[in-house]
């Protein structure tokens, strides 16, 4: 099921009613979510990406604008005939019922010619459980079960009635990290198994990047840029997006362009042919930084950690806009390096913004293309 978004906006009257201005928690949104793929909205808290699954949902009205489900108009329809399956952050079981009854509550609410026999529901029920893995737990009761048990009914649940959208909430932010880890790889591959668009909302970069085939990312309530994954962190389109995505995240430098140069503490650290003279926010990916005894860039070092195959190394510039930055290298490159390392920097992997408005600012590559890699 193909999602449309046409300027798509909500607004909230100000809890504060000595403040006339409306808070704007969506803000023309116009985007397509492709039928048959898993879509993440990320971005920080409050920056509308919640708002927005429930105004898909159908849970909120839209204050502008219009929903496309296909070549449907569901604006104005309610939740409960849009055909979404939603789980949210709170699974919402009945803890009197087994998983089976949960799992076979939204069924045992339909009415009139669609109704499913008992027989059928059980065997719906059944099929979902299977297809989430715990066929084997139909008989406990949310108690009985773990946190990522829970979930797994949660889910079953949500896909009982075979919806054609599946809307996940924040669906993993209760779990430790190992069971987020194992439940998310569950969810990419139910989703691939079913085919079901699904929308999933998180704060969690890592989680997005893992499992979508796209991400938008938001801030404010508006979107900021939308696409694959890697292509986002490879080739980002302001300064905010540059540094919410990256573990470990994106260093970022005061910065200078003069004559197709870039300087960063007065010193000359890289050639940026195209780029207009004046003050920049420099951003460098920790895999951009090349340890050479010619390097351009010198920096104390504060602590070497290996990692195995990679190492990192810990240091500090007064030009940072953090208090240290971080750089990961082969471990073979960290040979050698104790108290101070200078580093080369990669042109692609290497960012310009505008001091200002923290938009990108793009350069040519010596010898061909620009800084994307």
């Amino acid at each position: 099921m193909k999602i449309v978004l046409e300027h798509l906006t909500k607004r909230y009257p100000n809890r504060n009613r000595k403040i006339k201005t409306e808070v704007i928690a969506a803000s023309d949104l116009n985007f397509v979510i492709p039928d048959g793929q898993l879509i993440a909205l990320l971005g920080p808290s409050g920056c509308g990406k919640s708002t927005t699954l429930n105004l898909i949902s159908g849970l909120e009205p839209p204050t502008e604008g219009r929903i496309f489900f296909g070549d449907d108009d569901v604006t104005s329809l309610p939740p409960e005939k849009r055909g979404v399956g939603l789980v949210f952050q709170n699974y919402a079981l009945y803890p009197h019922l087994t998983a089976l009854q949960n799992i076979m509550f939204p069924l045992q609410n339909i009415k009139g010619k669609d109704r499913p026999t008992k027989e059928q529901m059980r065997e719906r029920a059944v099929e979902a459980a299977k297809l989430v893995q715990i066929d084997h737990l139909l008989e406990r009761r949310p108690k009985e079960m773990s946190g990522g048990q829970q979930q797994r009914v949660a889910i079953a649940r949500a896909l009982v009635k075979r919806p054609g959208v599946l809307l996940l909430d924040e669906p993993l932010s209760n779990l430790d990290a190992r069971l987020r880890l194992q439940t998310r790889e569950e969810i990419r591959r139910i989703q691939r198994e079913t085919g079901i668009t699904t929308v999933f909302v998180t704060h969690d970069q890592e989680e997005a990047m893992s499992i979508s085939d796209a991400i938008v990312v938001m801030k404010e309530g508006a979107v900021h840029q939308i696409g694959k994954p890697q292509e986002v962190y490879d080739d980002p389109v302001n300064l905010f997006v540059a540094k919410f995505l990256g573990t470990p995240p994106i260093n970022v430098f005061a910065g200078e362009v003069k004559n197709g140069v870039l300087y960063i503490d007065g010193g000359a650290v890289l050639n940026v042919p195209g780029a207009p003279d004046g003050k920049v926010s420099v951003g460098v990916r920790p895999e951009g930084f090349v340890p050479t005894p010619n390097g351009s860039l010198p920096c104390p070092v504060d602590r070497v950690e290996v990692m195995g195959r990679d190492t990192s190394i810990v240091f500090r510039h007064k030009a940072l806009e953090t208090d240290a930055g971080r750089a990961i290298v082969s471990a073979e490159d960290a040979v050698g390096i104790s108290d101070a390392v200078r580093f080369a920097l990669k042109p692609h992997k290497t960012y310009l913004f505008s001091a200002d408005t923290g938009e990108r600012i793009r350069f040519e590559i010596e010898g061909g293309g620009h800084e994307k890699e």
